[in-house]
């Protein structure tokens, strides 16, 4: 289930941000989780199940557009849907959002077949 981050979270927050391809560099990675703790419009959310095993990070992009900024799954969880069940929770938290990806995320986020036509925005 997605819960939303805490500061308590943080290092393992940060763990899990880490294997996403712009974070390596340590200074990059605490400006962004600088980002997530004061930013209004920058949320963070964690997967938990028995443990935390994924992360999913978003910026509310005007009223109706939810764009997924991060998203990272424990390596050792991989391959098991826990990334496409991210997404499905986080659409469905925020129904009257349309889902949208960075380039960063836009490859993964496409393959969980949500698709802004298909969404409602168009109903």
């Amino acid at each position: 289930m997605l819960i939303r981050y805490k500061k308590t979270f943080e290092k393992i927050a940060m763990g899990l941000l880490s294997f996403m391809p712009n974070e390596k560099d340590l200074k990059k990675l605490q400006q962004t989780m600088k980002q997530y703790e004061t930013e209004e419009a920058w949320q963070l959310f964690l997967w938990k199940e028995e443990d935390i095993i994924g992360l999913i990070g978003i910026m509310f992009n005007g009223e109706q557009e939810l764009l997924i900024q991060h998203i990272s799954v424990n390596p050792s969880h991989r391959l098991q849907g826990t990334g496409k069940k991210m997404v499905k929770a986080l659409d469905e938290m925020y129904p009257e959002r349309i889902v949208t990806a960075n380039e960063y995320t836009s490859a993964f986020i496409n393959k969980c077949e949500i698709c802004p036509q298909d969404q409602k925005g168009s109903e």
